[in-house]
C-alpha cells in the first residue's frame, strides 16, 4: 500500500467568508503526479493554501503528511511545513545573497546544526537538479530556469513527502518549461515525491500528460 499523503473529505474551503469550494474528497499517495488546472478564481490557491495551513480548515476532514489541518496553529504550522515542499511561480529567492547561503538559511531556520550535514545535504539537492556547480551564483544573476531549479532545491531540503507547486512554469520559455517538468517527473518517480502542481498551462499538461482535477463552479472533480 502506498502511502496517502493528501487525505480530503467534505472539505468546505472558505476565504474571506466566502465558500470557494465545497464538498472537496480528494486522495493523493507518495509518488503521485498530479495536476491542479482550472480557470483563474475557481479555487486553486486556495486548495493550496489550505494544505500548506495558510487558509484554516474548518469544514471537513483534511490530513496532509499525517498532519491534521484542523489542529493547525502556529506552533504546529513550521512543522507541517517542513515535511512539505512549496515551489512558487515568482521563486521568492532572497535575492541579497547566493544560490548556497539560500538554501542554508532554510537549513538553518529549521532547526539543522550541524555543518557538515547541512552542506552535504545542499550538495546533494543541487546535483538533483544540476546546478553542482551553481552555489556560489547570486540568485539574481541567474535565467529564470535555473531560479526555479534553485527554488525546487530549496523545496527538496528537508526531502519532503509532498511538494505543492504553485504555476511553476508560468514565467518560463517552453524550452525550459520542458525541462522543469521533465525535473518534476523525475523527482516524483526517483524519490517517491508526491506532486501536486497548479497549472492554467494546457499545453504542459498535455506534453506531460498525468492524473488531473479540475476545480469548476465551486467543486473539485477527476479530470480536465
Amino acid at each position: 500500500m502506498s502511502e496517502v499523503v493528501i487525505q480530503l473529505d467534505q472539505v468546505n474551503i472558505y476565504q474571506s467568508g466566502n465558500l470557494i469550494l465545497q464538498d472537496v474528497h480528494l486522495n493523493i499517495k507518495r509518488g503521485e503526479f498530479v495536476y491542479l488546472v482550472g480557470k483563474t478564481g475557481t479555487g486553486k490557491s486556495s486548495l493550496l493554501k489550505t494544505l500548506y495551513g495558510e487558509i484554516t480548515l474548518t469544514e471537513g476532514m483534511g490530513e496532509v503528511v499525517g498532519f491534521d489541518l484542523k489542529q493547525m496553529n502556529w506552533k504546529k504550522l513550521p512543522y507541517l511545513r517542513r515535511n512539505l515542499g512549496i515551489v512558487f511561480q515568482d521563486f521568492q529567492l532572497l535575492t541579497d545573497r547566493n544560490v548556497h547561503e539560500n538554501l542554508r538559511f532554510v537549513l538553518k531556520s529549521t532547526g539543522w546544526e550541524d555543518e557538515k550535514k547541512i552542506e552535504q545535504k545542499i550538495d546533494d539537492v543541487l546535483t538533483k537538479v544540476g546546478l553542482q556547480n551553481k552555489g556560489f551564483k547570486m540568485t539574481y544573476e541567474m535565467s529564470g530556469g535555473e531560479q526555479q531549479r534553485v527554488d525546487i532545491a530549496r523545496a527538496l531540503l528537508n526531502s519532503p513527502k509532498l511538494i505543492l507547486a504553485d504555476e511553476p512554469t508560468g514565467n518560463l520559455d517552453p524550452e525550459t518549461s520542458d525541462e522543469i517538468m521533465q525535473l518534476l517527473f523525475q523527482i516524483a518517480k526517483s524519490e517517491g515525491t508526491a506532486i501536486l502542481m497548479a497549472t492554467h498551462d494546457f499545453m504542459v499538461v498535455g506534453k506531460f500528460p498525468s492524473r488531473t482535477l479540475t476545480t469548476a463552479g465551486g467543486r473539485l472533480k477527476e479530470g480536465v
